[in-house]
């Protein structure tokens, strides 16, 4: 199975940008669909982005449109969402997942889970 463990998150003011990064182990992700997930307080577990094994097909929301891309380097091993322009209702804590399935939006889908990085946008 593949460990995945999150970084980058932080406390950034409205408008600035993010680079989190989901590294993972044990395998290689190139067997894995992987995908980025947020939790705010309160609320349900959300997609906010997914990149199918060779990178070649992205998924988002409208939410994300023009501010969020994901990208992997399989490579490397690590999965990438760059976040830009970010707002205050993006703060939640945002988690890296993997499928052996194919590409979904919901969370049931997805197979391992890291254990999440804060990310926190003032006003």
């Amino acid at each position: 199975q593949v460990q995945l463990v999150e970084s980058g998150g932080g406390l950034v003011q409205a408008g600035g940008s993010l680079r989190l990064s989901c590294a993972a182990s044990g395998r290689t992700i190139s067997s894995y669909v992987m995908g980025w997930f947020r939790q705010a307080p309160g609320k349900e577990r959300e997609f906010v982005a997914g990149i199918s094994r060779s990178g070649g097909s992205t998924y988002g929301t409208d939410s994300g449109k023009g501010r969020f891309t994901i990208s992997r380097d399989n490579a490397k091993n690590t999965v990438y969402l760059q976040m830009n322009s970010l707002k205050p209702e993006d703060t939640a804590v945002y988690y890296c997942a993997a499928t052996m399935g194919g590409f979904t939006y919901r969370n049931i889908g997805y197979d391992y889970w890291g254990q999440g990085t804060q990310v926190t946008v003032s006003s």
